[in-house]
């Protein structure tokens, strides 16, 4: 067969000299039939004689494919000596690279069967699991404490993290190549929780897992896992990871989901409070709007269909389908802005953390804005206060992530005090202050406790606004500057002095 799918059977062997040649022999040759298949064994540093039997079962064994085999001069770890396989396997361009153990738990005869859902492109990865069939793994010899704490943090792991896997602790995977690509392996553990992390990964890029049953068979192989260790370190993982994505925690290993392109991870909030209901709510009909920073224009369009005429400005292209009145797609650093003569709004929604610098931003505002005093600027930013993050702070913790408070595009970080003095020392004066709750719709998928978290928030936001709002959202309005009363001075002065010449 022209052009066969590179298949990398990769066995990590530790202190198994005892079993490593038959695991080789049972790897079925038929494999070779479909895909161009190396096998690569890699000793983690073993004191017995595992890298002598394997170069004799090589030289005595006559297979179809080559054998490749490595020896770690220092010990890597379960998890170390996978990186080092899955980057072989990268490096040199397969498909697929499926992981076996030497000491023999895992049947590499069924090996043809896992690979092939990679091949049909049904999955992007196959993971033997010995609990899909009840009492199986039981009857295979599986101690009961082992089976019971397979479940236990199974259960765990599947509700922190909304999935639906029978276990995550096997240890038979067939990896589309294509796939780690997409992760970055190589900053898990080299401890056994690897497995967990890896698995993590895949989810958070979105890649499919698909779980095949397979025979639990344990003999006289050793265990040099630490259980209680182990666990400890599976679920703290697991909840570290949850925890990413409501912003309170941030580890570049599960910093892998697919990348959105320009605004478009600046979702519409409009079905409880926040900066986009309230402004939306605020404007009315025929009201002119320079939208700063619009980010794909969502808020521009909702208060377009208002009624308002809009004008956008943002260093990225519209959405597809966003048509306003104006659109500038300019850099908000380095441009002015139009003069406020021209619209009775100003609003700036999440955009003044981004900025390199927020007070050449107020600024700019104060100049175009220096001839009307009567037009309001509508501001909205994260608040640093918030209690979460000073729960963090009381922990050591200040983890800068994708979204939220500490996103990683925010340059400059405001609480209410700081926000009112940059403001207020550019000629502004604060007409209306309130605080916004976490967006927990966001991030809780369950409506239900969505909204009774929000109630909460709001709640305390009345008790301490600079303590429990997530965002700060402020209307302020240019103070007279010195040219208007200038003008204003002058303006009237003629017209006095033209009603005194009527006169005479």
């Amino acid at each position: 067969m022209a052009n066969k799918p590179k298949l990398l059977i990769f066995i990590v062997a530790y202190q198994a000299s005892s079993t490593i040649q038959s695991v080789i022999q049972r790897i079925p040759v038929s494999l070779s039939i479909e895909y161009e298949v190396e096998l690569l064994i890699i000793d983690d540093a073993s004191t017995d004689n595992t890298f002598e039997i394997c170069l004799q079962a090589r030289d005595d064994t006559d297979h179809l494919f080559p054998i490749h085999i490595l020896h770690n001069p220092i010990n890597q770890g379960y998890g170390g000596n996978q990186k080092i396989g899955f980057h072989y396997a990268i490096e040199n361009s397969f498909d697929y690279v499926a992981l076996v153990h030497g000491d023999g738990q895992y049947a590499p005869e069924l090996l043809p069967e896992l690979v092939q859902p990679l091949k049909q492109n049904q999955a992007n990865a196959v993971f033997g699991s010995r609990m899909l069939k009840s009492k199986g793994a039981l009857e295979g010899g599986m101690p009961l404490y082992k089976f019971i704490g397979n479940k236990v943090l199974t259960f765990i792991q599947n509700r922190l993290l909304n999935s639906n896997l029978s276990e995550f602790h096997s240890g038979y995977r067939i990896y589309a190549v294509s796939a780690l690509k997409l992760i970055p392996f190589e900053l898990n553990t080299k401890d056994f929780y690897f497995d967990t992390e890896i698995i993590i990964q895949l989810m958070v890029a979105n890649q499919r897992i698909l779980e095949l049953p397979i025979p639990t068979y344990y003999g006289d192989e050793i265990c040099r896992v630490d259980g209680i260790k182990y666990a400890w370190q599976v679920v703290r993982t697991t909840f570290l990871a949850k925890t990413q994505q409501y912003n309170f925690f941030y580890d570049r290993k599960f910093d892998c989901a697919p990348i959105k392109q320009n605004n478009a991870h600046y979702a519409l909030k409009l079905n409880y409070k926040s900066p986009h209901s309230l402004t939306i709510n605020k404007l009315k009909f025929g009201q002119k709007v320079l939208d700063i920073g619009c980010a794909g224009g969502y808020v521009s369009a909702e208060l377009k269909r208002k009624g308002c005429k809009v004008t956008g400005i943002d260093i990225y292209p519209l959405a597809d389908g966003v048509i306003l009145d104006d659109f500038h797609q300019l850099d908000i650093n380095n441009c002015e802005l139009p003069s406020g003569n021209d619209f009775d709004y100003f609003i700036a929604l999440d955009v003044i953390e981004h900025l390199l610098s927020p007070e050449a931003f107020v600024e700019k505002l104060r100049e175009a804005t220096k001839f009307r005093p009567d037009i309001k600027i509508i501001i909205s930013t994260g608040n640093v206060a918030f209690f979460i993050q000073r729960l963090m702070l009381l922990l050591g913790q200040f983890n800068y992530g994708n979204r939220g408070i500490l996103d990683k595009t925010h340059t400059r970080l405001f609480t209410y005090s700081s926000m009112r003095a940059l403001l207020t020392q550019s000629g502004f004066e604060i007409l209306e202050v309130d605080g916004i709750p976490a967006p927990f719709p966001m991030v809780i998928n369950n409506l239900l406790i969505s909204k009774i978290l929000l109630f909460i928030n709001n709640l305390l936001i009345k008790i301490s606004r600079n303590l429990f709002s997530y965002q700060i959202y402020i209307i302020a309005q240019p103070r007279p500057s010195l040219e208007y009363l200038l003008q204003s001075a002058e303006n009237i002065s003629e017209k006095i002095r033209t009603n005194l010449s009527f006169d005479d």
